[in-house]
């Protein structure tokens, strides 16, 4: 079947999303899950340790509280509270901490640190998967056991005020509910206002018992104006007199009730430098979190320093507090300070009931879980607590008794912290055979791409596909059914749960025969060139075929960039590597225009990527021409002619734009810090607002502009097939899309799309015009700017960097659609403006009829080889230290990356008509 390249190239990337897909479902696990799933809070609990004689304490503990209210303040870092921001800004919650009876720690929230992940680690005890990123944006009811779960079990009342995601999560849980959009990040003011205004009638009111606030607007600031923000202090101190509200209330409310009551502040995750969350990084992830009731004891002078636990550690801790079981998938543990004021046995008791919880945990998850030496100390601790209970039964008063319970609370802490350590290590039950599946068809594609390189790029840009050849392959019957066995076998055998095994067999069988017809495609091209291999060896090439130095440094730039996503802290400074790569680009064609308008170059022209040489191709292309019409040397050539026509005042323009380009990159690179290392730096950025009536003039007029060049577009292709017409449409679509990215970068970053239209002016006129290059060259330029830019606009690979509030601009209320769309495309703009200048620029400035299909071709390879490679690294390192903090976010950048490329050779084939119009 013949295809053209651009189409081919298309359906390739189409296919690799797939592969993609299926890989990223089997990478991003299930946590540990405890089994114990049909009746949440049914299961008794375990009886106390006996020595002998059976225990006579058989059921859960008392309450110690009666009522209980959790604070909890959006992306609350833990400087804001114990830095020198609480102590100017939250003097009362300062005091509490220093002088009031309280304990304070440092919570630490494991990555991804966005709210619905934070939410679930702080009422579950469990460690949420990667993979609820995505689930953030639209949070499903949560179906683990929780504290809210048996808290409505147990019969109390629950009410709750605040971000909408609880009541997602949640559904039917609370008494009483009023919920907030979390999304519309512009509002800072009344998000939390709709909290505080229900505090004085339910504070008055004795009726329940669990109040959980969730205040947005302190999140809210960040992501608008950072944490160095004005705004900042008075959020804070807005809290401040809300949590002294709340302790005063509860503090005159305590003599009407037999026990006291708890106030917990705390924080879902922290607020990087640049005022977003989402990566590891210690601002996001370190929340403070404050337990205040008058039960905790507080010496005079008693001076009390945080100390670092685990976000998971609360979900156990609420439970004890509120005498419920603990959450079956909870790996946290007790917050001993809240209970070292009880009786032994009571405490004895509430570490036993969380050191068995979380051996059942271990022993579900963990095959060889008697060897463990967690689960070793736990055998021990109970042991040595039944011993205790024992002599506590004889004689409850003595010295011996004391010391040996101070041995086996010693070794039940030890056994908690090493159990929950255990637990916290096994997440990462990898569905492989899914990645497996995955790898496959990815690399399948990866490797039908560059066998069909000289084909692709052929001057025809045309190519055979042999996709006869599996329907009347044996090879293809054969690798089904070998496909087949092995998926039943493994999905037969799988201990786990295996995504891939759980679809239905046409998905599972449409996969693998896509599997099977892309082996025999790949093996039918590479027959075909081996045959090819004597014919080349009958028409040798041209003795003057050579690379040139910019292919070289092409070639050698993507294969640097691609070995460079092995390294951590590589991917951590990805962008110093584009930022490198464009810096040497500028440099070397700098040296390219000053040999071509001072040296000259009489010999002739280097062809570069010659690559259809040996192949059935290469002699019909050495036939009608040069080699150098394989990449479209046919529109000319680099040669003295091009740089002799050149006026004095345009001669020293070419010479000078690699130059001012290269002065562009550089300030770009000051504008915004990123990455890791240097993040926290000061740049040259600054945070303006926008008004909501001025945006959506904006979006009018952007909606205008993409109607008519669309309307220009399909006049041209449809009626009139005017080729003029044509490169009018795709410019109307090109500056649309410029206006809309002005329209959504924050305000310091609009220097970044001036420059970039600057970089795009100089490189047409002074560049690629002169010199001639061909669309091979063009569009891995184009690329390379594209991802340079991608970070100079201040992303990186951390999912912090994700600017939401670009999804807000022009709103006053959360549409889901329409936010994940402008947030899409403020943040890839960078890629895409360079994408869409590309298709106008080969539309209107080359004769050649292949342009569109060789940068489409090269646009999906120069993409597929850095995933293809990326999947195959993250599967090796699966089991490395940064895996989760550093090469999963980029796994996920790098399959969004691809969804982007594959948009963007559609858009490519869908140009593709000038051959067509002008034949």
């Amino acid at each position: 079947m013949r295809l053209g390249s651009g189409t081919f190239a298309t359906c390739c990337v189409a296919i690799e999303v797939l592969g993609i897909a299926v890989f990223l479902r089997g990478f991003f696990p299930a946590p540990v899950r405890s089994s114990a799933r049909a009746v949440h809070g049914a299961e008794p609990p375990a009886p106390e340790p006996s020595a002998g004689a059976s225990s006579n304490w058989t059921t859960l503990p008392s309450p110690l509280f009666s009522k209980v209210v959790i604070v909890l303040i959006d992306a609350l870092r833990d400087d804001f509270v114990f830095g020198s921001k609480g102590v100017k800004f939250m003097p009362y919650t300062t005091y509490l901490v220093e002088k009031g009876a309280s304990h304070s720690f440092v919570a630490e929230a494991k990555p991804p640190t966005v709210t619905m992940p934070r939410i679930k680690a702080l009422m579950t005890g469990s460690l949420p998967g990667f993979v609820d990123v995505v689930r953030n944006l639209n949070s499903p009811a949560l179906l683990e056991d929780s504290v809210i779960r048996q808290a409505k079990t147990a019969g109390k009342r629950i009410i709750f005020y605040g971000d909408e995601t609880w009541v997602k999560l949640f559904p039917k849980h609370f008494v009483e509910y009023d919920g907030t959009t979390s999304f519309f990040v512009s509002d800072y003011t009344e998000v939390d206002n709709n909290v505080t205004r229900h505090l004085d009638k339910v504070l008055k009111r004795g009726d329940w018992d669990m109040l959980i606030l969730h205040y947005l607007g302190l999140d809210h600031i960040g992501h608008i104006s950072g944490p160095n923000s004005p705004l900042i202090g008075h959020k804070l101190s807005e809290m401040d007199s809300v949590l002294m509200k709340i302790h005063t209330s509860l503090q005159s409310k305590e003599r009407e009730t037999p026990l006291p009551n708890l106030l917990v502040l705390c924080g879902d995750h922290g607020m990087s430098e640049t005022g977003s969350h989402g990566a590891s990084s210690m601002e996001e992830v370190n929340t403070p979190l404050i337990l205040i009731s008058s039960a905790f004891e507080r010496k005079p002078g008693d001076i009390r320093h945080p100390k670092h636990v685990q976000q998971t550690d609360v979900a156990a801790t609420l439970a004890i507090a509120l005498g419920l079981p603990i959450p079956k998938d909870s790996v946290g543990s007790l917050l001993f300070p809240v209970v070292e004021g009880r009786p032994m046995r009571e405490q004895l008791r509430f570490l036993h009931l969380n050191t068995v919880q979380l051996s059942k945990l271990l022993q579900e998850n963990v095959p060889s879980y008697e060897k463990d030496p967690g689960f070793e100390q736990f055998k021990m601790s109970e042991r040595l607590h039944g011993n205790w209970i024992r002599l506590y039964l004889e004689e409850k008063h003595s010295e011996v008794l004391f010391n040996l319970g101070s041995k086996v609370l010693r070794q039940y802490l030890a056994a908690l912290k090493t159990l929950s350590l255990s637990l916290s290590t096994q997440v990462a039950q990898y569905d492989m055979y899914s990645m497996m599946v995955g790898t496959v068809v990815v690399l399948e594609v990866l490797t039908l791409l560059l066998l069909s390189v000289p084909q692709a790029l052929h001057r025809k840009a045309e190519l055979e596909v042999p996709l006869s050849s599996p329907g009347f392959s044996l090879l293809f019957y054969l690798v089904i059914l070998v496909l087949s066995a092995v998926h039943v076998i493994v999905c037969t055998s799988a201990e786990s749960s295996c995504y891939f095994c759980g679809l239905s067999w046409l998905a599972a069988g449409g996969v693998m025969v896509l599997a099977s017809a892309l082996l025999c495609v790949v093996v039918s091209v590479l027959t075909n060139m081996l045959v090819g291999g004597n014919a080349s060896r009958k028409n040798p090439v041209h003795p003057s075929s050579r690379w040139s130095e910019l292919d070289l440094l092409i070639l050698l730039g993507t294969a640097g960039h691609v070995l460079s996503l092995g390294a951590s802290s590589f991917v951590e400074e990805e962008h110093q590597t584009w930022y490198f790569l464009v810096n040497t680009l500028c440099l070397a064609l700098s040296q390219e225009t000053y040999r071509n308008c001072f040296l000259g170059d009489d010999s002739e022209p280097p062809c570069g990527l010659r690559v259809e040489q040996g192949l059935d191709g290469a002699t019909a292309a050495w036939q009608d021409g040069p080699a150098c019409d394989a990449l479209e040397r046919d529109k000319g050539h680099r040669s003295p002619s091009a740089s002799q026509g050149l006026r004095g005042h345009e001669k020293w323009m070419v010479l000078a734009s690699p130059w001012l380009i290269l002065a562009c990159c550089r300030l770009l690179r000051s504008l915004n810090q990123t990455g890791v290392q240097w993040a926290h730096r000061p740049d040259l950025g600054h945070w303006l607002t926008r008004g909501i009536i001025e945006a959506r003039f904006v979006y009018v007029f952007v909606l205008g502009i993409l109607f008519t060049g669309t309307k220009d577009l399909l006049k041209s292709q449809v009626i009139a097939a005017d080729f003029q017409l044509k490169t009018v449409g795709l410019w109307e679509i090109h500056s649309g899309l410029v206006l809309l990215a002005a329209l959504l970068f924050r305000p310091h970053n609009l220097p970044v799309l001036a420059f970039s239209l600057l970089i795009q002016t100089l490189m047409t006129k002074f560049i690629w015009k002169p010199l001639r290059h061909d669309a091979a060259e063009i569009t891995v330029m184009h690329y390379w700017f594209g991802q340079a830019f991608f970070y100079f606009q201040g992303n990186s690979n951390n999912i912090a960097t994700v600017d939401i509030s670009a999804g807000f601009v022009g709103l006053d209320t959360y549409v889901e659609i329409p936010a994940v769309l402008l947030t899409a495309f403020g943040t890839y703009a960078g890629p895409v403006l360079w994408a869409s200048h590309l298709v106008h620029f080969l539309s209107s400035e080359t004769r050649s009829s292949s342009a569109l299909s060789h940068a489409c071709f090269c646009y999906a390879l120069i993409c597929s080889i850095p995933v293809s490679t990326y999947i195959v690294l993250v599967t090796s390192l699966r089991y490395h230290l940064f895996i989760w903090s550093v090469f999963s976010p980029k796994l996920l950048y790098e399959g969004m990356h691809l969804l982007i490329t594959a948009a963007v050779c559609v858009f490519f084939t869908a140009m593709d008509q000038t051959r067509l119009t002008q034949s």
